[in-house]
């Protein structure tokens, strides 16, 4: 179970973050990729130098259950003297979006909305959340709550519980708790909805013309239901939304993030962009650049996946920015104080994971 917070906890963590060093609470705010199977030099840096809250692993990281605890115990073997635990995070949706080795692949999100049977859809988020736990990890970026209302959109498609957003509502809400209660925090993605699309964030940024109405009637809903659920994070997709009058893409807009999210949705939890090295993003923009604007609209984490330069970029960039003042050091704090308290809600801790039962997972 999640744990509930007191009083004193809560003047505890602020004096705690109040009295870290402003590297520290910038390095909070981060979740890195890595390159290859194991832990080089520069990865060391990211934990050593830098601080880096945490990690995000792709196929290319996990080859085999053995290599992929190695690999997650060296990570956490080497971050033992700094306070905090880290974020081990892994997109873990099921279907084509599985990235741990050797696991019978679960069905797709859009087999499951066929079935729509919310006790399925629970017992599939529980089996999310122990293989990713399983594999000494403790943040799934799932479940999906886009609907997937354009036939064409070529990155949603079978990720999607369907077209409904009763369906895709209800389901998704089941997921997500199937997932929480195996202790990882699941994450909801891709808001304020990536459903209605007709191009690939990965290649492209994509432009969706509906105004704030029209979200709120069919994007929204499943967002809202969860956050009133209990949703602990939130991912941020991008996406360009010109008829709210959001002129940068939805990761570094404060109109989706702050006024939307934050003030029409009621939303207090943990804001994580999606991956900053995505083409949305690179083609349009700096990196650092691109940190620092969605750490201005509201971001709590800033995700990187890729190239160490990018990462140290955006961490030095944003540390020139609330140092000239850009970005107040209140706010950071704010979102360093979600961040950790996140983390002791689930008890995260750097303990290291013992070897995997393949066979049992696969049952």
């Amino acid at each position: 179970m999640v744990k509930k917070k007191d009083e004193r906890q809560d003047f505890s963590l602020r004096y705690a973050i109040h009295h870290m060093t402003l590297n520290e609470k910038i390095g909070q705010m981060i979740i890195a990729g890595i390159p290859g199977t194991k832990v080089d030099e520069q990865t060391r840096s990211l934990i050593h130098d830098y601080k880096v809250g945490g990690f995000i692993f792709y196929s290319d990281n996990l080859e085999t259950p053995k290599q992929s605890i190695q690999l997650v115990n060296r990570l956490k073997q080497e971050n033992k003297d700094n306070p905090y635990p880290l974020f081990m995070s892994v997109d873990q949706e099921g279907g084509a979006v599985s990235r741990l080795p050797g696991l019978s692949r679960l069905p797709d999100n859009q087999t499951i909305g066929k079935r729509d049977d919310p006790a399925y859809s629970y017992t599939i988020g529980r089996k999310l959340g122990r293989q990713t736990r399983a594999f000494g990890m403790n943040l799934d970026f799932a479940p999906v709550m886009d609907i997937n209302s354009n036939p064409n959109n070529p990155v949603i498609g079978d990720r999607s519980f369907g077209d409904d957003q009763d369906v895709v509502s209800k389901l998704g809400i089941r997921t997500m708790k199937g997932i929480k209660a195996e202790q990882v925090i699941p994450v909801i993605k891709h808001f304020p909805g990536h459903g209605d699309t007709s191009v690939d964030s990965h290649e492209q940024l994509p432009k969706v013309d509906k105004n704030l109405r029209e979200l709120s009637e069919l994007e929204l809903i499943p967002f809202q239901q969860a956050i009133a659920q209990g949703a602990d994070a939130v991912l941020v997709a991008h996406i360009l939304l010109p008829n709210i009058g959001a002129t940068l893409p939805s990761s570094m807009s404060r109109t989706v993030i702050t006024d939307i999210l934050r003030k029409k949705l009621g939303y207090n939890g943990v804001v994580i962009t999606d991956d900053m090295t995505m083409k949305a993003v690179t083609n349009h923009y700096d990196i650092g650049d691109a940190a620092v604007k969605s750490v201005q609209a509201g971001s709590d984490i800033v995700l990187i996946a890729h190239g160490h330069d990018n990462v140290t970029s955006a961490i030095k960039q944003v540390k020139t920015a609330i140092q000239r003042g850009d970005i107040s050091e209140e706010q950071i704090e704010k979102s360093v104080e979600r961040i950790i308290q996140l983390k002791l809600d689930y008890g995260i801790d750097d303990k290291q994971v013992n070897e995997i039962d393949v066979k049992e997972l696969n049952k």
